[in-house]
């Protein structure tokens, strides 16, 4: 059905991967946000979740400062960022960036690629679900259907896991927790349940992930379930044996699909074939 695309859409890089199943004509769009735990660049997230069985294009945008917005190849810049302020220089401006980013490469990539005018599927895993949960909670362009893989659903679970890392308290101040309320998902969920129609959501959760992740994935699953019409279109799903990384690391190339990637690929087949095709 035709090569794989890549390139940049008003500065973001993408790998597009096009349908692997007939469609006629303009086939509808699936959108990815990656991980920065691997894989942590657009092309090797498109190998972990190919989606081929999806008719539809599958369009993984690359993240700020990863891939090829690396600085020297490497994602230090991103440490750098995150032991400079962990949510006023790290996870606000990254996400910020990457959903202010979106509309405009939305713009030229259908400008670009044969995909229809309809809604759009969105994709996050980790922080890339924060990107997704934003898209979801504001609706800056109308969404039929998203999944999220081990998303960060609150930015104060990630601080707190970031302590760790860095090895000190973070230093929270008025500032810092206004940005940190903007990203925490279950707080938000009237505004994400307030989408007309309101998106299915799939989330998928590895039975190994941060416990605090899985914590809070339970909480959002909930909290959208109490306010959705329809709460079967709100689903968590497990994968046995997964931690929070699909790929081996280094993840910044395609690599081979892992078997616990290979689930998560075949869960989201099967949402987007139910919620994203059945518009």
């Amino acid at each position: 059905m035709g090569d794989t695309v890549t390139g940049t859409a008003a500065g973001v890089p993408f790998t597009a991967l096009p349908p692997t199943v007939p469609v006629d004509g303009p086939a509808p769009l699936v959108v990815t946000w990656h991980m920065i735990d691997a894989p942590r660049t657009d092309a090797a997230f498109a190998a972990a979740l190919p989606m081929a069985g999806v008719p539809a294009w599958r369009v993984h945008l690359g993240m700020p400062w990863c891939g090829a917005r690396m600085v020297d190849g490497r994602m230090d810049a991103v440490i750098e960022h995150a032991r400079r302020d962990s949510v006023l220089a790290y996870l606000s401006p990254f996400v910020e960036q990457a959903v202010t980013e979106f509309p405009a490469a939305l713009a030229e990539l259908r400008e670009r690629l044969p995909l229809d005018a309809g809604p759009i599927g969105v994709v996050g895993g980790s922080l890339g679900g924060a990107v997704a949960l934003r898209i979801l909670a504001e609706r800056r362009v109308p969404v039929v259907a998203a999944a999220l893989v081990n998303p960060a659903i609150r930015a104060r679970s990630v601080v707190e896991l970031l302590e760790g890392v860095i090895g000190r308290p973070y230093p929270w101040n008025d500032e810092s927790r206004a940005a940190a309320d903007q990203l925490d998902f279950v707080a938000r969920a009237d505004d994400i349940a307030a989408g007309d129609p309101q998106p299915p959501l799939l989330l998928v959760s590895g039975e190994l992930d941060i416990p605090a992740l899985r914590t809070d994935a339970e909480a959002l699953v909930g909290a959208l379930r109490d306010r959705y019409a329809t709460p079967d279109h709100v689903e968590l799903v497990t994968v046995p044996g997964m931690g929070h990384p699909l790929a081996e690391e280094p993840g910044l190339v395609p690599a081979p699909q892992l078997p616990v990637a290979k689930a998560v690929d075949k869960a989201m087949i099967e949402w987007f074939l139910r919620h994203l095709t059945s518009q």
